[in-house]
């Protein structure tokens, strides 16, 4: 697998963690001095930083376990990320790259089964967060690990204060 693919890996293994509200698999992604900083944006590609950094892996899982919403039964959410911009210099490397998150509702099955006439999948599936992740990474003892990694929001976030 080429450093690029692998990089891209990381980026797929962090999006999955983040749905999957493992904060756990998700901190194992980052180095023991990584900084992780959220921006919203403020105009016309403009940001500033919304919350404290974190500071390490460790921070990193207990975001993801305390300040991240709990789904709800039936909800998920999944990320999408597209134009994934990778840059690698030997053991340092820059992926820049766009994503969506999708807001998952599934609709419980009734006791009686479907309506007659339902078919294909019951829920809802919409928009609701999108921006960019500027991420720095470092290969160390053969895995690519997160340095930085800075989250651009398209729109104002609301973080619980600590």
């Amino acid at each position: 697998m080429t450093s690029e693919r692998e990089v891209q890996e990381v980026l797929a293994r962090y999006v999955r963690a983040t749905d999957a509200r493992d904060g756990k698999a998700q901190g194992a992604l980052f180095t023991d001095d990584a900084v992780v900083r959220i921006h919203a944006k403020t105009g016309q590609g403009t940001y500033e930083p919304v919350g404290e950094p974190l500071i390490d892996g460790v921070a990193v899982r207990y975001a993801v376990e305390n300040f991240m919403e709990p789904h709800p039964e039936g909800g998920s959410s999944h990320h999408t990320t597209s134009d994934c911009i990778i840059e690698v210099d030997g053991d340092s490397a820059h992926l820049n790259a766009q994503f969506v998150v999708f807001r998952v509702r599934a609709r419980r099955r009734p006791e009686t089964g479907w309506t007659e006439g339902a078919l294909g999948a019951q829920g809802t599936v919409e928009p609701y967060e999108s921006g960019y992740y500027d991420t720095w990474l470092r290969r160390m003892n053969g895995d690519w690990k997160i340095v930085r990694h800075d989250v651009l929001m398209d729109m104002p976030m609301a973080i619980p204060e600590v």
